[in-house]
């Protein structure tokens, strides 16, 4: 029975995540770049102004990732009236004395100071941790990058701070982040901050994911994109940990994809490969970690941009087994975690569209495993809409009728084509399969409820767990 429990527990976290929890274990973190902190004991010098900016860049080392290339440059100002001496400090690791999530303490690897201009040596130390609002902390200290500095009165000293951080996150997605509250040490509030998210092509709320983020912790708000980049700006801030700067990229590699993916087809299009390329690019972007789609506005329009170059694609090559399969992997996402699990009605017949595509992969190749992997995971589901009899499949969605508690409707002969696509479909082949008889429809389309809804829901949780990152 506690096993029983256990399972149940799992399938409401998997089923609930948008709205209630993140049920995912978070990815190990790199250690973020942050302010400058000032030596022990009191200080009469100000941080006048600031401006961070991080360059993102794919990383050289791993193109599925992405590094920032951190520059900062601070302007500080003593106000007293006697000259100031201290040892100033730059954490390497978490502030906080905290670790990646996975008990591991990464550290910022190289790091170079400049101030007013010159190059000055600086030397690594283990100290206490930055006394963040958080009370709980994995060690008593952390290392820090810590240089001596002199700050006459009345007089503006700069120091530049640059160093290269790592993202962190579930591909296609990369996490940065700037620590602003370990500013808070010096005198009065921080005249004016400036942190800049620069990026090799222009920046839209597709490839920086600004609302709705799921799985992380909220992205901050208030970013202004122009151009390449996205703009936080302060003035008279009183840093604290609210202040803190993150932020949610597509990993650089990915994107330069779509870019030249779509400058192909612009050139060229009528070559079904590159369209194909391109719709699986989307996909990859919107795709979570367990197969559901992004919901903000900008996830849904990726959605209609890659079903269209699928479309376009099949459109050209209506022969190719790969690319029916993975335009049906992009619908039954949409309708498995939006429709079947939002409880709405499949009223431009996703489901049937689905199954069809599926149909014809196998029909142009018995043997496309990802094919039945996908129908596989469809009949534990929804098992009204295809049955599994020995290594055959029946589709059950594609009768007359269809079969509660799925609200999914049937596909027509003529289906209306997608209305961003300019290239009529053509029509492909279909297997003749043997199909069971139907049930007289209820009034209740509700799928999340009653033990027919449980025990298929379980077995999918399964599969979606086991399923590999798809290739088409």
């Amino acid at each position: 029975m506690k096993k029983l429990y256990v399972l149940l527990l799992i399938l409401i976290l998997f089923v609930f995540p948008r709205s209630s929890v993140h049920a995912d274990v978070a990815p190990p973190e790199s250690p973020p770049g942050a302010n400058l902190v000032p030596g022990s004991g009191a200080t009469q010098v100000r941080m006048i102004a600031e401006t961070v900016t991080l360059t993102i860049s794919k990383d050289p080392v791993n193109p599925r990732e992405a590094i920032a290339k951190t520059q900062a440059v601070f302007t500080m100002r003593n106000l007293g009236d006697q000259e100031e001496k201290m040892r100033a400090r730059f954490p390497l690791s978490f502030f906080n004395g905290n670790s990646d999530g996975m008990g591991n303490f990464p550290e910022i690897k190289s790091i170079a100071v400049k101030i007013n201009g010159k190059t000055i040596p600086t030397k690594r130390e283990m100290q206490p941790f930055f006394n963040s609002e958080m009370s709980y902390h994995e060690r008593a200290e952390i290392p820090w990058t810590v240089f001596d500095i002199t700050f006459p009165p009345a007089q503006d000293v700069t120091i530049e701070v640059a160093y290269p951080v790592n993202g962190f996150g579930y591909y296609p997605y990369e996490v940065f982040k700037y620590i602003l509250e370990t500013g808070a040490g010096w005198n009065g509030t921080i005249g004016a901050a400036d942190i800049i998210i620069r990026f090799p092509y222009q920046v839209n709320q597709q490839n920086v994911w600004m609302k709705d983020v799921y799985g992380y912790s909220a992205a901050t708000s208030g970013g202004a994109i122009s151009g390449n980049e996205v703009r936080w700006h302060f003035e008279e801030l009183e840093p604290t940990w609210e202040n803190n700067i993150m932020v949610v990229v597509v990993t650089p590699s990915l994107w330069e994809a779509i870019l030249q993916e779509t400058d192909t087809v612009t050139k060229n299009p009528n070559d079904g490969e590159a369209w194909g390329r391109l719709a699986k690019a989307y996909k990859e972007i919107l795709l979570q970690k367990h197969g559901e789609l992004r919901t903000d506005p900008a996830g849904r329009e990726m959605y209609d941009l890659s079903k269209s170059a699928y479309e376009k694609c099949l459109a050209l090559l209506p022969n190719d087994s790969l690319w029916h399969y993975g335009y049906a992997n992009l619908l039954w996402s949409h309708y498995y975690f939006d429709l079947y699990f939002g409880n709405q009605a499949d009223v431009q017949e996703i489901l049937p569209r689905t199954l069809s595509e599926l149909e014809t992969a196998l029909a142009l190749d018995p043997n496309n495993q990802q094919a039945k992997d996908l129908l596989t995971e469809i009949s534990y589901s929804i098992p009204e809409a295809v049955k599994m009899e020995g290594d055959k499949f029946i589709l059950l969605g594609l009768t007359a009728t269809p079969i509660p508690p799925t609200p999914y409707a049937v596909l027509t002969e003529t289906p209306e084509p997608t209305p961003t696509l300019p290239v009529q479909m053509e029509a492909t082949p279909t297997l003749q399969v043997s199909v069971a008889p139907t049930k007289t429809p209820t009034t209740n389309p509700n799928p999340i409820c009653g033990s027919a809804f449980i025990l298929p829901a379980l077995f999918s949780l399964i599969f979606v767990l086991k399923r590999r990152r798809d290739k088409i």
